[in-house]
């Protein structure tokens, strides 16, 4: 049994980036863990009914997916260049140390959103295997509304290396983002349910399945 963790810089990134594959994890005896680095706090302005509701679904979309496990470091969002990146190491470094996992899945550095780079920084640093030597695979996602909107004429696009089909798990994924209520609309807003099926049956048109997701590999030790 393999010990799976998504690390999501906020509540939603998981089901975009990989909702299906930690359905497939999840139904194929493996255990799967939701690191969540940030919130919304009524100290950065958001009333108590969004702080209330994002409650709810952080327990709803935990009930869905059936999580081993759910971490919140509770970093402010979008404030996340504000904290000393120490701190976030030793959170993120906290608990993969009490989970072990095997595999991880992070965002893509080069995503629009500061928060998603920074994630990335910090969790990709917590990966050496002279000190984390439990983890073997290392699998960045992509995630609508940040991945396509990056305009860095120095960065590199994403460019997936595996695909992993997920057929049999899309429409449970859109069941579940959903449950996002503020973070979902009507095409073309880009968190769209037409959105998230154009892009499992674009990914997985190129893996010769109906629908996939795909990843950058950055670490896989056999």
């Amino acid at each position: 049994m393999s010990q799976i963790i998504v690390v999501a810089p906020h509540p939603d990134d998981e089901t975009l980036g990989c909702g299906g594959t930690l359905l497939r994890h999840k139904n194929e005896g493996h255990d799967i863990h939701w690191l969540i680095v940030t919130s919304v706090k009524e100290e950065d302005g958001y009333n108590c009914e969004v702080v209330d509701n994002r409650r709810l679904e952080i327990d709803k979309v935990r009930e869905a997916y059936g999580f081993t496990s759910v971490s919140e470091l509770k970093f402010s969002t979008a404030k996340l260049d504000v904290y000393p990146k120490s701190d976030l190491i030793a959170d993120i470094s906290s608990v993969f140390n009490q989970i072990k996992p095997d595999t991880l899945y992070l965002p893509y550095r080069n995503d629009v959103h500061s928060d998603h780079e920074i994630v990335f920084d910090v969790a990709i640093s917590c990966t050496k295997s002279f000190r984390y030597p439990y983890i073997k695979n290392v699998l960045v996602y992509e995630t609508l509304s940040e991945t396509e909107f990056t305009a860095r004429p120095d960065s590199n696009s994403f460019k997936p290396n595996c695909w992993i089909e997920i057929s049999n798990y899309l429409e449970q994924k859109i069941d579940i983002m959903r449950i996002f209520k503020s973070e979902i609309n009507e095409h073309p807003f880009p968190r769209s349910e037409s959105n998230i099926r154009a892009l499992a049956t674009l990914r997985g048109a190129t893996a010769g399945v109906n629908a996939a997701e795909a990843f950058m590999i950055v670490k896989q030790i056999k």
